[in-house]
């Protein structure tokens, strides 16, 4: 059985725990960490991958609803709430349910099938590049390609390497993010498979993400903005090695 890996977040310490143990309960759900902080959640995201998220949204310091705003790609979202007054800018956003406290299990498993459901759309069908097909094959140039073939839905789809945004890391799937397309290409990829078959214009500055260098339009703290509405978070691992890349293209007096 598919396994979503989850994430809770609520500010209240009963409703947290409630939370958890309604997870708990549900066999496809593996709660990956709980918070009361929305601001900790980020810094989780940072670091590492959730394919949900149960949030609640009335939080001090940042509310459930900007934390989603602010994310670059959010997970699948499952909003928790005492207010009904949220219900509707929680689906613009894009929620897969909304939870209205007090909830029970039966309701809380019914927004969990929601996102067995929804997950399970996005990654079935899909099946891992074929080998014939692969950037990595021994006879082709030792210069990197223009373009690689990417399997998906039945499909082979021919991606120029140039107008990749970023790629993010979704479980044992990609999402590739290309210029002047509103949905990614899923793919069951490894991020180490795909990096090696890029270009040195790409560079992944975070565990989940690989971004084009090209593409960079502002560096603020510790994201990395590709558009105004699009920003990629810098991991402590990776940090050096992007500011050395930084360091090389800076002009000073």
């Amino acid at each position: 059985m598919m396994k979503i890996k989850v994430l809770a977040i609520d500010d209240e310490p009963l409703a947290l725990q409630q939370l958890v143990t309604y997870i708990n309960k549900v066999p496809f759900l593996e709660l990956a960490a709980q918070f009361q902080s929305a601001v900790e959640a980020r810094a989780f995201l940072e670091q590492d991958n959730a394919d949900a998220i149960f949030c609640d949204i009335n939080m001090p310091d940042l509310n459930g609803m900007d934390f989603i705003k602010s994310l670059a790609a959010p997970p699948l979202i499952v909003f928790t709430t005492a207010y009904s007054e949220y219900a509707v800018e929680g689906f613009r956003v894009n929620a897969v349910d909304y939870l209205l406290k007090p909830f029970s299990l039966q309701d809380f498993q019914r927004a969990a099938n929601k996102l067995l459901t929804q997950l399970s759309a996005l990654t079935s069908h899909i099946s891992p590049l074929p080998s014939d097909l692969s950037p990595l094959t021994s006879n082709l140039s030792p210069l990197p390609p223009d373009y690689v073939f990417l399997k998906t839905d039945y499909r082979v789809i021919k991606v120029n390497i140039a107008d990749i945004r970023y790629i993010e890391a979704m479980s044992e799937y990609l999402k590739v993010w290309r210029e002047g397309e509103t949905k990614p290409i899923i793919t069951l990829l490894s991020m180490k498979k795909i990096e090696e078959s890029l270009p040195n214009y790409f560079m992944r500055i975070h565990r989940s993400y690989i971004i084009n260098l090209k593409k960079i339009t502002e560096v603020n703290k510790n994201r990395v903005f590709l558009s105004e509405d699009t920003s990629i978070p810098i991991g402590d691992l990776y940090k050096e090695a992007f500011q050395a890349f930084i360091d090389s293209k800076y002009l000073s007096k």
